[in-house]
C-alpha cells in the first residue's frame, strides 16, 4: 500500500471517511466541520458519535458491519491489546508527521504507532467562582483537602439560604460514572505509580490500597455535601449533573477542560467566573498538585479499510490538523493540541492548568491509562461505590478496596494470563 504524504489529490475515486467520535459533547462541531471539507473537496465524511459511557460496545458493533468506521478512537494500552490489529501503522503517514512529539502516541508492543493523541486535556474540579464568593469564600482559601473540606462543608450548611450547594451530583450511571472510576481512581493510582517510580505504559500487575483512604476522604465529601440523594447515584446521569453546575445550583463539579464550550456555550456561564483546581484528597505535600493532565482521545485508522478510504482518512485528519477551519475547531472544542499548526484556544481550563505547572506544581498524569479490562474493572469499582453510598459502612468501603486492588489482579491476568 503506498500512502502519500502529502495533501489530498481530491478525484473522484479518492474514497470517503467514516469517524466514529469518541466525545459527545464535541458532535456538532464534527458535524459541522465534516460538512464543510465535504463542500470544499466532494469527499463524503461521515461522523456518528457514540453515547457518552458506551464507545466501546458501539466500537465493537460498528466493526462488525461492511461499513465499518476507518477513523475510531483508542484510549490506552489496553485498547491497543484489543484493537491493535485494525490499528493502521502510522509511520508513513501525513497525520503522523504533523505531531509535535510522541508523548501522547499509542505505540504497540514493537513500537509501531497505531494511535495518534488528539488532544491533550486536565481534569480536576471545575469552580463556579461568583458562587464561591457569594457564599463568602474565595480560589485563594483552596490549598488542600482541609481547605477544599471547609468550604464545602460550610456551603452545604448554609446551602437552603445561598439557593445553590457545594457539589453538583456524583453520578453513577454510565454516562457519568467513568468521572470517578476512571479520573478520581487516577488520584490513589497517581500517587501509587509516583512512588515506585511508576510512568504511564508500565502495566503493573498488582496495585496497592496505600492511597485508597485519600479516595474515600473526597468520594465521601462529593456524597456529602451535595443536594443529591446518595441511595440513588446509580441513576443519576452526567447531563443531570452538568446541569446542576451549568445552572448555577452547584458551586463544585469534577470534570477536566473539555466541557468548557459547553459550559460556556450551552449555558452561557461567564468564562471569567470559572476556574479548575486539583481534586484534592488529603496526600502529604498536596499543595504542590496541580491538574491532571493527559489523554485517552487517540485517532486510529482502520487498516482493513480500502485502500482509498484509508487514504481519504489520513488526508482527512491532516486537514483537520493544519487547516484554519480544523485548527480552529479544535482550539475551541479541546484544550492543548499536539500538533505543529495548533491553534491558541481561549479555553481558562487550559490556561490553570499551564498556570500551575508554570508555577512549579507537579502534574499528575494519566497513570488510569493503564488500567487492564478497563470497562470489567470500572464496572465492579462502580457497583462497590454504589453501594456504599447508599450504606457509607467501613465494610462497605473495604468492597470498594477489594475492587480497586483484587479487581485489578483479577482483570490483568484475564487479559495477560
Amino acid at each position: 500500500m503506498c500512502l502519500s504524504l502529502g495533501a489530498a489529490a481530491f478525484a473522484d475515486d479518492a474514497g470517503s471517511v467514516y469517524y466514529l467520535n469518541f466525545k459527545p459533547e464535541a458532535d456538532q462541531a464534527w458535524q459541522d466541520l465534516a460538512a464543510k471539507y465535504t463542500e470544499e473537496t466532494g469527499v463524503e465524511v461521515k461522523v456518528v458519535t457514540a453515547a457518552s459511557g458506551t464507545y466501546s460496545d458501539t466500537l465493537t458493533a460498528e466493526m462488525a458491519k461492511t461499513e465499518a468506521p476507518t477513523i475510531f478512537n483508542i484510549g490506552n494500552k489496553s485498547g491497543i491489546t484489543d484493537w491493535g490489529d485494525y490499528a493502521l501503522d502510522l509511520t508513513d503517514t501525513s497525520i503522523y508527521a504533523e505531531r509535535i512529539n510522541d508523548d501522547y502516541v499509542l505505540f504497540d508492543d514493537a513500537g509501531v504507532p497505531k494511535a495518534l493523541g488528539y488532544c491533550y486535556e486536565s481534569f480536576g474540579i471545575i469552580v463556579n467562582t461568583a458562587l464561591l464568593e457569594q457564599a463568602g469564600h474565595s480560589l485563594d482559601e483552596i490549598t488542600d483537602f482541609a481547605s477544599l473540606k471547609a468550604v464545602a462543608d460550610d456551603i452545604h450548611a448554609n446551602a437552603d439560604t445561598l439557593g445553590f450547594d457545594a457539589f453538583s451530583a456524583p453520578g453513577l450511571d454510565g454516562s457519568s460514572s467513568w468521572r470517578f472510576s476512571g479520573h478520581l481512581a487516577n488520584i490513589p493510582l497517581y500517587y501509587q505509580y509516583k512512588d515506585a517510580g511508576l510512568t504511564v505504559g508500565s502495566l503493573p500487575a498488582e496495585i496497592t490500597s496505600d492511597y485508597l483512604d485519600n479516595y474515600r476522604n473526597i468520594w465521601d465529601l462529593y456524597i456529602t455535601d451535595t443536594a443529591a440523594d446518595p441511595t440513588s447515584l446509580s441513576t443519576s446521569t452526567g447531563d443531570e449533573s452538568e446541569a446542576e453546575f451549568g445552572e448555577g445550583k452547584a458551586v463544585f463539579y469534577q470534570n477536566g477542560d473539555w466541557e468548557y464550550a459547553n459550559l460556556t456555550g450551552n449555558f452561557g456561564m461567564d468564562p471569567e467566573t470559572l476556574a479548575m483546581i486539583p481534586i484534592y484528597c488529603g496526600v502529604d505535600g498536596e499543595a504542590d498538585a496541580g491538574l491532571n493532565s493527559g489523554t485517552e482521545n487517540c485517532w486510529a485508522i482502520n487498516a482493513k479499510a480500502d485502500e482509498a478510504d484509508i487514504q481519504a482518512s489520513i488526508d482527512f485528519l491532516t486537514w483537520v490538523v493544519t487547516s484554519e477551519e480544523g485548527t480552529a475547531m479544535l482550539a475551541e472544542q479541546f484544550s492543548g493540541i499536539p500538533f505543529q499548526h495548533a491553534a491558541a484556544g481561549a479555553n481558562v481550563f487550559g490556561a490553570d492548568a499551564k498556570e500551575y505547572a508554570e508555577a512549579g506544581k507537579y502534574t499528575m498524569f494519566w497513570a488510569f491509562n493503564d488500567t487492564p479490562n478497563v470497562d470489567s474493572w470500572r464496572a465492579t469499582v462502580v457497583t462497590a461505590l454504589a453501594a456504599y453510598s447508599a450504606d457509607p459502612s467501613d465494610a462497605n468501603w473495604e468492597q470498594v478496596v477489594s475492587a480497586f486492588v483484587d479487581g485489578w489482579a483479577i482483570e490483568y491476568a484475564a487479559v495477560n494470563g
